[in-house]
């Protein structure tokens, strides 16, 4: 490790400051995971375009690649530690900040025990390397149950019919598009996202390709998006109803006799009860609720059945609601009875060339998942995937009693502004003993930390993606080297978790992240692989952290890879289209897919009652755009640029209807009365239906106390402070942040 007093310098070798160089790179700003080229000059970002060579993304390049020079340049970027001292921020080195830590962290533990240490981390830290394979080191270290994420904000219920169908957390079908035919895309925005849980760059260029073969694409959405605006169908639904069209749907597909599982028919059960279950649902009920009409309900579930290669895909939209893991299943079901699940042009499995548990164990059978294993304290929220709602966080700080969360850990998240009831949470985070935040920015949630221990540039990072393979379009293996050293004194983002583990462990003095990253490595070897150990250990000789885990994985993997192989191949292995993956891929504990468990079963019981409920007058619903997916993005030059993105988008009959107009502020406010109201700038568009309005989330830069300074200029508007952080999903916990009934008048 660099001596962390040494002063701040680039620590690149003698090479001209003059000399072009041009390093491969895989962007780490969303799902989409491109493949780039940087040109630099000495330690300065000349250029960024997309990579013709990169398999999986092949030259494609969005506005978010191009800000990897602003993210690298920006100088509101945190590079050297802050300590809180009298309620103001120091700078500190990175010895002073680990004293600090280590001062006042395990006396809090030893007094009121593991629990009352919180983890929250952030959609950033699923696109580091070093974060996703050490944030467990921290995690066991703690041993702590109060642990949170940005997964109860948008996909939760994605990992919970994904683990209760197929048996694993990470086992998620993705729509085929290179092969299909006929696409429904139902509350997503993939032109935008580039797809979520679901790795396909140039989601647009694919889509006119299949379009150009006679494909349809076809979206059902209460806004007509970017994705919809391309589309050669385009249908408005009431938010938070998909689960109803979709029972309705599979309702038509059982009254017409079209079911058929097709490949997968000898591995299915639950078709009787399933059957029963949405006998409710009929399209002519289901159609006053959704606002679909019957008879497209029921044209759309034909062509599903009768299309040869077709595929249905949700996302956002449908998980961020009340039936949201209900949805994700019916979603899953339709698939599976019209006989496209694990079917060529339908949807399919990535086989990751790493860490997929689904190409471990036991080929198609295992322990499969179990939720509830313990529940939040307060709101007894059940436990899912070994996390409880981020919406519980404020109130665990808030309510005294055993276990009341004490001190709290971020990494890289800023749920001040991304979470439901944001001003509730701010007052939480000032009331707590002790905060350290791993992030690289002073932003609305780590201006409460007491101490900030900033990670280096993405550019001064190496990269594999560790989840996003296991959703791709097609299967890949990728690497990227950093494209500049880290600075004198910064630590790999690893080696920064690794001295947090060990203080929490009660380790005393300094502790050398490298000896401590051997002994755990071999250790796991010794405990994992047991006779094999020692073949393995001298296989991974010469590497050290991420690297050797990485290298790991790949050659316990199923194409038999090493870190060598990948890193000798700029742009990537093509390891070949989807291919079907049934049943190897299941680890359920019947080698089995239920279609009909019971706790969905039970929801849909409650869903065939809420049919009847009366509709909102108003309700709002968020929004993406392709530049904004994060707040932090809104402090960038090439991403803050154009047209104010944070105005509140109103159907033209709406705006009549309250006196509003175009261009006008309006004040946005909850019919209960509770929390402050909104100013937001008004956007007539007929893109949103009648009786919705939209506002894109990660906004309200106004708070005191951050250094964003170009996100301050422009703040926006916070939307989730009209949410309620009380209204989940039950079976995922997933917020609810789409239909939520709200007030507008002019201001």
């Amino acid at each position: 490790m660099h001596h962390a007093g040494d002063p701040l310098r680039t620590a690149r070798g003698p090479m001209s400051e003059t000399t072009l160089q041009t390093p491969y790179r895989i962007c780490p700003l969303c799902e989409a995971c491109c493949g780039l080229e940087i040109q630099t000059q000495g330690h300065e970002v000349v250029q960024v375009r997309g990579s013709a060579a990169d398999v999986l993304s092949r030259g494609y390049l969005c506005p978010k690649g191009v800000a990897l020079k602003d993210l690298h340049d920006d100088p509101d970027r945190l590079r050297r530690p802050l300590i809180k001292r009298d309620g103001v921020f120091h700078e500190a080195n990175w010895d002073e900040a680990f004293a600090e830590i280590e001062r006042r962290l395990p006396p809090l533990m030893a007094q009121y025990g593991r629990n009352t240490v919180g983890v929250v981390a952030g959609n950033p830290t699923s696109h580091k390397l070093g974060l996703m394979l050490y944030y467990p080191r921290l995690l066991k270290a703690l041993g702590t149950r109060n642990i949170f994420s940005a997964a109860t904000l948008d996909q939760m219920p994605r990992h919970v019919v994904s683990g209760l169908l197929y048996g694993h957390w990470m086992s998620v079908p993705v729509p085929d598009i290179a092969r299909t035919d006929w696409l429904l895309v139902l509350g997503a925005n993939p032109v935008a996202s580039n797809g979520s849980m679901w790795t396909v760059p140039d989601f647009r260029g694919k889509a006119r390709a299949m379009q150009a073969r006679g494909g349809r694409l076809i979206v059902i959405d209460p806004r007509r998006s970017e994705t919809a605006a391309l589309a050669d169908e385009h249908h408005f639904i009431r938010p938070g109803s998909d689960a109803f069209l979709l029972a309705g749907m599979l309702h038509h597909l059982f009254a017409k006799g079209l079911v058929s599982s097709g490949a997968v028919s000898a591995l299915i059960d639950g078709l009787d009860p399933l059957r029963e279950a949405v006998a409710p649902f009929s399209p002519a009920r289901v159609s006053r609720r959704c606002g679909v009409p019957a008879e497209t309900i029921e044209r759309l579930a034909s062509e599903l059945a009768s299309t040869p290669r077709a595929a249905l895909y949700g996302r956002i939209g449908t998980c961020t609601q009340r039936f949201g893991t209900l949805a994700t299943w019916l979603i899953d079901v339709l698939n599976i009875l019209t006989g496209h699940l694990d079917q060529p042009g339908g949807t399919m499995f990535a086989k990751a060339a790493a860490f997929a548990a689904n190409t471990h164990g036991k080929p198609g059978q295992g322990r499969g998942v179990v939720t509830g294993r313990f529940a939040s304290r307060v709101s007894q929220a059940p436990e899912v995937m070994g996390e409880v709602p981020i919406t519980c966080l404020a109130e665990e700080i808030e309510t005294p009693g055993e276990d009341q969360v004490r001190a709290l850990f971020t990494l890289a998240t800023n749920p001040v502004l991304s979470s439901p009831n944001g001003a509730r949470l701010a007052q939480a985070l000032g009331g707590l003993n002790f905060m350290v935040s791993l992030d690289i920015y002073l932003n609305e949630t780590t201006r409460h930390a007491d101490v900030i221990l900033p990670g280096p540039s993405p550019l001064e990072d190496l990269h594999y993606d560790v989840p996003y393979p296991q959703m791709s379009w097609m299967n890949h293996a990728r690497f990227s080297e950093a494209v500049f050293e880290r600075a004198t004194g910064q630590p790999a983002e690893w080696e920064t978790l690794l001295r947090l583990a060990a203080i929490a462990q009660g380790t005393k003095g300094r502790q050398d992240a490298q000896l401590l990253d051997d002994h755990l490595f071999v250790e796991d070897v010794r405990r994992q692989f047991g006779d094999e150990a020692s073949a393995i250990l001298q296989a991974s000789g010469g590497l050290r952290g991420p690297e050797r885990l990485l290298d790991l994985a790949l050659r316990q993997g199923p194409y038999g890879l090493n870190l060598a192989q990948v890193r000798a191949t700029p742009g990537g292995l093509d390891l070949g289209p989807l291919m079907p993956r049934l049943p190897e891929l299941l680890r359920t504990p019947t080698g089995r897919l239920d279609l009909a468990p019971p706790v969905l079963l039970a929801d849909l019981g409650l869903a065939a009652q809420a049919v009847e409920e009366s509709v909102p007058s108003l309700v709002i619903i968020g929004r993406r755009d392709v530049r904004s997916n994060n707040s932090w993005m809104h402090n960038l030059p090439t991403l803050a640029k154009g047209p104010m993105r944070c105005t509140l988008l109103v159907h033209p009959a709406d705006a009549s209807r309250f006196s509003l107009v175009n261009g006008g502020t309006a004040r946005l406010r909850r019919p209960d009365g509770r929390g402050e109201p909104l100013m937001v700038e008004v956007r007539l568009s007929d893109e949103v239906m009648p009786g919705v309005v939209s506002l894109p989330h990660g906004w309200g830069h106004d708070l005191a106390g951050t250094r964003l300074r170009l996100a301050e200029l422009h703040p926006g508007a916070n939307l989730n402070a009209l949410l309620d952080d009380d209204a989940r999903d039950p079976l995922s916990g997933n917020a609810v942040l789409s239909g939520v009934e709200v007030l507008v008048e002019p201001a």
